[in-house]
């Protein structure tokens, strides 16, 4: 491919790693609205699977698009994905109660997890030598540029869109054009169909006459399905954790213990599974290389630290500064934009400075980011929020790349597509893990609060001055009393939160020492290009 087309092309590429990022963060931005019409907080485990259950699809989807973007290659894959995201995002727009959105969510999944690892896949076909890092880089830089504007278009739709007072100057003021128009969330997810359809154009267009080289394989359905059950296992019995004192009817000590044992047992047969097939779901024999191994380690560990910055950030926001969009705009797009930047520099950098260097510098920045995130208090100023929330966001970003390129490298031309989504996959599975971590406790914690204020009918009284205890609880100074004691105690929450999730992203200093580049100028070890993909002179940026 001539190296103009190579360009547009990775321009297309772009377009829906773009998309798969904005969608993370625009739902973020939404969920606290979403949650006050279709749920509530105390519907919390439940309407976790809203993003939770996106994540575990995600998940799961990932390793079987990169197998088949190495079997059937990337051209059909990305529009089919495209094309499945965007039906998602509709029917998440039109969905009238937390059932229907959780499951039209599942449906976007499916094609927000293939875009991710094709899109990469493709740009390491389409680059190579010190280009392809810089493909890379770019390739995650838009991702990460789609979470940035995420909470600027997410805030912007639900401040502006007011669809009900439309029609109501219409004289439309019920009926079924109301329900899938109002309210304002809805929009979040159509937002998500335009922009869809004409990617879908201009990929087809883009990418007419090309395609990546293809190796025969088949799928391994048995090991996604094992893959599957495990983590939805060990999900279930995290999110879990403290809900009561029994699931349908099972102890909770036995439910959460039973799905935890089911959920390590699928996974550790899911591995056995994999040794047995020449192209397994996920293949453990990638990990017997100590680069592959660690980069996906790191990866895992930081979508921890990730996950815990996003969710973290956005509900500091509403429960502790009972804030709005707007504040979620600024907190959540400085963390977004910096991980964009710091993505997008990481692509760039690792032609000065080796891959380990970038990435221990980045995982300094994320873990003093999350130290800094732990004093927030609700009487700082919003631009303290969005600064250590942006150094969190650039040491993440410049993670990305060295991660992605030592994985990609160590695997070898003809696992570009597994490679790439198996690390990516293990960052979800750290995010899944975090979200399932963050919903236990915080939905725990909202319960025991709320039985302790509203058990008993002067429990309230312990958490107001003394002057004031003489009053109803639905009297005005009491209520705001009780909403200044909740915002403080959600402060005091999210400072051990924030340190923990610190601690575990210091822990990947471990792994990260054992990344290091290929040899200059050279292609994959024992995976050189054919002459029919060898370009007749370096692509460069």
């Amino acid at each position: 491919m001539e190296r103009r087309y190579s360009y547009l092309l990775l321009t297309v590429l772009g377009v829906g790693v773009f998309l798969a990022g904005l969608e993370l963060m625009v739902t973020a931005v939404a969920l606290p609205q979403i949650l006050a019409t279709v749920a509530n907080w105390a519907d919390l485990r439940k309407a976790s699977w809203i993003i939770n259950g996106y994540l575990l699809i995600y998940v799961v989807t990932m390793p079987l698009a990169g197998r088949l973007t190495d079997t059937w290659g990337a051209r059909r894959l990305f529009l089919a994905a495209l094309g499945v995201f965007t039906v998602g995002s509709f029917l998440a727009g039109i969905a009238q109660d937390l059932d229907q959105l959780i499951a039209a969510r599942l449906v976007q999944a499916v094609g927000g997890g293939a875009l991710i690892p094709v899109a990469t896949a493709a740009a390491s076909h389409l680059f190579e030598g010190q280009a392809r890092p810089r493909a890379l880089g770019i390739i995650g830089a838009l991702t990460f540029l789609g979470m940035a504007a995420g909470p600027f278009v997410g805030a912007a739709v639900l401040e502006t869109v007011h669809p009900e007072t439309a029609l109501a100057q219409f004289g439309v003021s019920g009926g079924p054009l109301v329900t899938i128009v109002a309210p304002a969330w809805r929009w979040v997810f159509y937002v998500n169909v335009p922009i869809g359809i004409c990617g879908l154009v201009i990929a087809w267009a883009a990418s007419s006459g090309w395609d990546t080289p293809r190796v025969p394989a088949r799928l391994d359905l048995l090991g996604a399905l094992l893959f599957t059950l495990g983590l939805a296992g060990i999900l279930f019995g995290t999110t879990l954790v403290g809900s009561g004192d029994d699931v349908f009817g099972v102890p909770i000590v036995l439910a959460v213990g039973g799905l935890l044992a089911a959920g390590t047992i699928s996974l550790l047969a899911a591995v056995v599974h994999g040794l047995s097939r020449p192209d397994p779901f996920l293949d453990p024999r990638l990990f017997a290389d100590r680069v592959f191994s660690s980069a996906a380690l790191v990866s895992l560990i930081t979508g921890y630290g990730m996950a815990t910055a996003i969710v973290g950030g956005a509900v500091f926001v509403d429960r502790v500064l009972y804030g709005g969009p707007a504040e979620q705009r600024v907190v959540l797009g400085a963390l977004a934009g910096a991980m964009a930047l710091g993505a997008l520099l990481s692509g760039f950098l690792t032609r000065v400075f080796s891959l380990r260097l970038m990435t221990l510098a980045g995982l300094a920045l994320s873990t003093g980011g999350l130290l800094w995130m732990s004093t927030w208090t609700a009487g700082a100023p919003t631009d303290a929020f969005a600064f250590s929330a942006a150094v969190f966001g650039l040491g993440f970003g410049l993670t990305v790349t060295p991660r992605s390129t030592a994985a990609v490298e160590a695997a070898g031309r003809r696992a570009f597509g597994a490679a790439s989504a198996t690390v990516t996959v293990a960052r979800m599975i750290g995010m899944a893990v975090g979200m399932a971590a963050l919903t236990a406790y915080g939905s725990t914690t909202i319960t025991r609060l709320s039985n302790e204020i509203y058990g008993s009918g002067d429990g309230y009284k312990q958490y107001i001055p003394a002057y004031l205890r003489d009053r109803p609880m639905r009297d005005g100074l009491v209520a705001q009393a009780l909403e200044n004691w909740a915002a403080s105690k959600a402060a005091s929450i999210m400072v051990g939160i924030f340190l923990v999730a610190a601690a575990v992203t210091a822990i990947a200093v471990v792994p990260a020492l054992a990344l290091r580049n290929k040899g200059r100028g050279q292609d994959t070890e024992g995976e050189g290009p054919t002459k029919e993909e060898t370009h007749d002179e370096p692509i460069a940026f």
